[in-house]
């Protein structure tokens, strides 16, 4: 267990729960608020995909809090496999719908709902599905057809599918080729450039109340050689660094401790 009292820390700052008002401002971050911001304003598709670890959960909880929620709804639904029905059951659940029905009755029942929060209460639904690279083919085209309310005269909401790389391959499969002329916005992030390594290190050791000195010069360049810009991976190796650090009382965490502590990431 790390002690955070060694280095003057309040609390682990790699651990996994981080306020939205603590973001770092990552090119990453940016480029995927900017697009989603520019897609809540024209109700079309956007795809937001990433390798595990790259923050993209995150990003979309900060989006969703920056919301004016007298103008827009947002939805998020974290997918596991499931069919079309279990599909359309998880949405009219979160839509607050009757789920009694067949297919086709929750089908026509969440386009009606889609459309009255569009037309008459002026607050469009963002209907975010993460981990998107699990839908299959038959929710892919039915999520098509929602779009196609009052034959393609109108778009009522705005979908963001968010997933691993491989959401991307299967889009461009033909069978999704209507699906795929309607994205408007598609984002993959890039991961953490080096020089956003250390700022990204830095600022979760401030948010602590901890010093940059806690690292030695040669800790940074040790981590870049691990983490392949992936923030999970760097907080895995920093949180194992300073368990390791206060266990030896090592005043700094040099590029040996960083080292020690990546070598037990992979043993482990």
């Amino acid at each position: 267990m790390l002690n955070n009292s060694f280095y003057g820390l309040s609390h682990d700052p790699f651990n996994k729960s981080l306020n939205v008002k603590d973001f770092f401002d990552s090119n990453d971050y940016r480029q995927v608020i900017d697009r989603l911001n520019f897609l809540k304003d024209v109700n079309g598709i956007g795809i937001i995909t990433a390798k595990p670890g790259m923050g993209k959960s995150f990003v979309l909880n900060c989006f969703n809090k920056s919301l004016n929620t007298n103008l827009y709804q947002m939805i998020y639904i974290c997918l596991s496999t499931v069919s079309v029905a279990e599909f359309y059951k998880q949405l009219c659940d979160v839509l607050g719908l009757d789920t009694n029905g067949g297919k086709t009755f929750m089908f026509k029942a969440i386009q009606e709902r889609l459309f009255y929060l569009f037309k008459e209460k002026r607050c469009p639904l963002i209907l975010a599905i993460d981990e998107a690279q699990y839908l299959n083919t038959g929710i892919l085209n039915d999520l098509k057809m929602l779009m196609n309310y009052q034959y393609d005269s109108l778009n009522c909401f705005s979908l963001i599918l968010s997933g691993e790389p491989r959401l991307n391959f299967t889009l461009e499969k033909p069978v999704h080729e209507a699906l795929k002329q309607r994205i408007t916005v598609h984002y993959n992030f890039k991961g953490l450039s080096p020089d956003e390594v250390s700022e990204y290190i830095y600022h979760k050791i401030a948010l602590a109340g901890g010093a940059d000195s806690i690292l030695a010069p040669n800790a940074i360049p040790a981590i870049n050689g691990f983490c392949h810009g992936n923030p999970r991976i760097i907080d895995n190796i920093m949180t194992g660094a300073l368990m390791l650090g206060t266990q030896i009382k090592s005043q700094t965490i040099d590029a040996e401790v960083i080292m020690a502590a990546a070598n037990a990431q992979v043993l482990g």
